[in-house]
């Protein structure tokens, strides 16, 4: 499922990031990164340790603000948002480091995602009363959709912090999906999976482009992975991008191969 497959139905441009340099003191983490992301495409960004991928990421939903370069989401341009105003925007994001409530249920922690999609305010929320007891009613529809989809009906009642390390992957994917976003930002899914959760995982992430029409960005890297299910790969090293574009442009660029393949690929 990746771009060279001319089945593929990728859209015009979603997200546009131009000339981004972000600095820490002296410490350049990206200097003029630009690149964009094509509806219902799978974008990848790869790069060794330190080249600025999840800073890139942080750019793009408001965690950092870039010194220089604007960031362009559905032909509106900004210099700078808030995480939520990007959220509310419609993008949603994973993280490298699980943030699950791990006391919490499966189903409740997947429920925390629909927070921004909630109309009536917290007291009614509380006494779950008349309009609100409707729309807790819905929103809990939806999760269990969410659910029966990365097929965890077994655990939708189980504390997370009980789950295996890659089903807690899969209920942060699931929270995420509960935002409805049209754009989801993945920060290394599959850190940490053994072989077939990887590739649980791999299937999962391409349903999700292909099912619910999702656009993907992610950070991987596991070079199967990335080849396997992206459309196009941009490639950073030490903050600045050397390669950028199908799975076979970059594996053949001499650039990419010395800085982050190496030979034996």
């Amino acid at each position: 499922m990746s771009a060279e497959n001319p089945g593929r139905k990728i859209g015009g441009i979603l997200l546009e990031v131009k000339h981004i340099s972000l600095r820490f003191g002296g410490v350049k983490a990206l200097t003029d990164i630009s690149f964009d992301v094509r509806e219902h495409e799978v974008r990848a960004i790869i790069g060794p340790n330190g080249a600025g991928k999840s800073s890139m990421l942080n750019c793009i939903n408001g965690v950092y603000t870039p010194q220089e370069g604007q960031i362009s989401f559905r032909g509106q341009t900004f210099s700078h948002m808030n995480s939520r105003q990007v959220a509310e925007m419609g993008v949603a994001r994973t993280f490298q480091n699980l943030a699950l409530f791990k006391g919490m249920s499966v189903l409740d922690n997947i429920m925390t995602g629909r927070n921004l999609r909630m109309k009536t305010n917290l007291f009614q929320q509380a006494i779950r009363w008349g309009a609100a007891e409707r729309e807790e009613s819905e929103h809990r529809e939806f999760v269990e959709k969410i659910i029966d989809f990365l097929e965890i009906q077994a655990y939708r009642k189980t504390p997370v912090g009980r789950l295996p390390y890659g089903l807690q992957k899969r209920v942060d994917l699931g929270r995420a999906l509960a935002m409805e976003p049209q754009l989801l930002l993945l920060d290394e899914p599959m850190a940490g999976m053994n072989v077939e959760e990887k590739q649980d995982m791999s299937r999962f992430i391409l349903d999700v482009n292909d099912e619910y029409g999702t656009t993907i960005v992610l950070i991987e890297h596991d070079m199967g992975v990335v080849m396997d299910i992206s459309d196009r790969v941009v490639v950073l090293d030490y903050g600045k991008k050397i390669g950028d574009g199908t799975p076979a442009e970059v594996r053949a660029n001499p650039e990419v191969i010395s800085a982050y393949l190496g030979t034996s690929h």
